[in-house]
């Protein structure tokens, strides 16, 4: 995934209300239970033998490698509290919006006489629940980054650049180089 979904990712999982498991037992406990008991889906998504997680399970290994610790981590996450992250997620999409805060290269295409060439700028702007939809429907209809990046690019043209409509009118932003990007549900 890249640098918009892995932020919308993130956006998601800061909704839980309570903190993932600590330890490696309960987490791969967590997991197993999530898969149905499958121990073999587990080990699949962790990139370790069936045995090593059975293991764990029994608590005769207690304390994983720091990649395989990170990567236990990242699991739990994706599956924390899904109905807590649809709840927000739709609270987003439908009422807030969300807040992008971002450091890229933004380009214009205007009118004769102005400044259109890019420069690098700190933008944090709210971005209305229509964009959070069109946005969280991108993502789960499986869209690359560049349409995830191109739906950004229209909300903070038309949030930021155009004011919601009370300026700059013909105005087209290029939204590209991105340094960072923080996506939050407002």
């Amino acid at each position: 995934m890249g640098i918009i979904g892995d932020s919308l990712d993130e956006a998601a999982a800061s909704t839980a209300t309570r903190p993932i498991p600590k330890s490696a037992g309960a987490q791969i406990r967590f997991l197993v239970r999530h898969e149905k008991g499958s121990t073999r889906i587990v080990a699949r998504r962790l990139g370790i033998s069936q045995r090593t997680v059975e293991r764990y399970l029994k608590g005769q290994i207690k304390t994983p490698r720091p990649d395989l610790a990170a990567k236990l981590a990242a699991e739990v996450r994706k599956n924390w509290q899904p109905r807590v992250r649809e709840r927000a997620k739709r609270q987003a999409a439908t009422s807030t919006g969300i807040v992008i805060e971002t450091r890229a290269r933004f380009g214009f295409t205007a009118a004769p006489g102005t400044s259109d060439d890019g420069r690098i700028r700190r933008i944090t702007q709210h971005l209305p629940p229509e964009y959070a939809a069109r946005l969280f429907d991108a993502q789960a209809g499986g869209a690359a980054d560049e349409q995830l990046q191109a739906v950004l690019a229209e909300g903070l043209q038309e949030q930021y650049f155009k004011d919601g409509g009370r300026r700059a009118e013909g105005l087209l932003v290029e939204f590209t180089d991105i340094d960072y990007i923080e996506l939050d549900y407002a």
